[in-house]
């Protein structure tokens, strides 16, 4: 089932880069087909990119233009994917980009609501002027970094499940699995494996020294992709969230304080606090009072 997790996001990601370079960039199907082969000989080399190349270059034998074009943007959905995201809820694990590749199936699925929506906001012109190769390296990049975050959600699901059931599960091993023949098969597993080898008891690939090290040199063309989607109203789900994953995960502070304080002002939940030890509790309300009348 971990293995359906990381494919979901995997698929999602690989479908937003061709749509960033599709409609953002205004590649042609077939400049994509040569941007995908071009890609399957390098970091990137993986099953899910050679189809990908081979589906942006078939022609359609029923018609006109390329098949890929005439395929119904309506995924078919399974039980697999939503039992994904409840285990990762169930093991308190974070999973976002895997989460965000479902609700982009579930979205897909209102095909009759989105060509009503397409009428209401088809005045709206979005879209700015790119630098194709520039983009297409971006992009690149930016795919790179993106799975990076997927597969250290994914991976984290194995020792969380294998620490409930007793199974005594190695990532390291599982990857070397994935690698010798299944959908999600690439060269990227067998950097996962040797991350796992350095450090056995490793609790995210992105603290892996060599994944680190990569993620510091691409998350700019994340960020610069995810912005030029939003820009020119293209969604990218798994993107951004394997963004937001990363920028909160490297942060040794976030702004969930701010969450815990508002549980504790209105349900009276009591707080930690960070140059104390304990468990505290305080009346907002009464504090907040006293200092509006003091300022009066």
């Amino acid at each position: 089932m971990i293995h359906n997790a990381v494919e979901y996001g995997d698929m999602q990601l690989i479908t937003e880069a061709s749509d960033v370079l599709k409609s953002a960039g205004k590649l042609s199907n077939e400049e994509i087909h040569e941007v995908f082969s071009e890609w399957n000989r390098g970091e990137l080399r993986s099953y899910l990119i050679e189809i990908t190349a081979h589906i942006f270059g078939v022609k359609d034998e029923k018609g006109k233009g390329y098949l890929v074009d005439k395929v119904l943007d309506k995924t078919s959905l399974k039980d697999n994917g939503r039992c994904i995201v409840q285990q990762a809820a169930e093991l308190s694990v974070s999973a976002p980009t895997i989460a965000a590749s479902l609700d982009a199936r579930y979205l897909c699925g209102l095909k009759g609501e989105r060509v009503e929506a397409a009428k209401v906001y088809q005045s709206a012109e979005l879209g700015e002027e790119v630098n194709k190769e520039k983009l297409i390296n971006d992009v690149k990049q930016a795919s790179y970094a993106s799975k990076i975050c997927n597969y250290a959600q994914g991976m984290n699901l194995i020792p969380a499940k294998s620490v409930e059931k007793g199974w005594g599960l190695k990532p390291g091993e599982i990857a070397r699995i994935w690698k010798a023949g299944c959908v999600v098969q690439s060269v990227f597993l067998e950097r996962v494996r040797k991350a796992y080898d350095r450090n056995p008891d490793l609790v995210n690939l992105l603290v892996d020294p060599e994944f680190a090290k990569e993620m510091m040199q691409r998350q700019s063309a994340l960020r610069r992709v995810v912005c030029l989607a939003i820009n020119c109203g293209v969604s990218t789900p798994g993107m951004s969230a394997s963004l937001a994953y990363f920028d909160s995960y490297r942060r040794e502070r976030v702004a969930t304080s701010l969450v815990q304080a508002q549980l504790h002002y209105f349900g009276a939940h009591t707080c930690e606090r960070i140059d104390m030890q304990g468990s505290f509790h305080t009346d907002w309300i009464k504090i907040a009072k006293r200092m509006n009348e003091g300022t009066n």
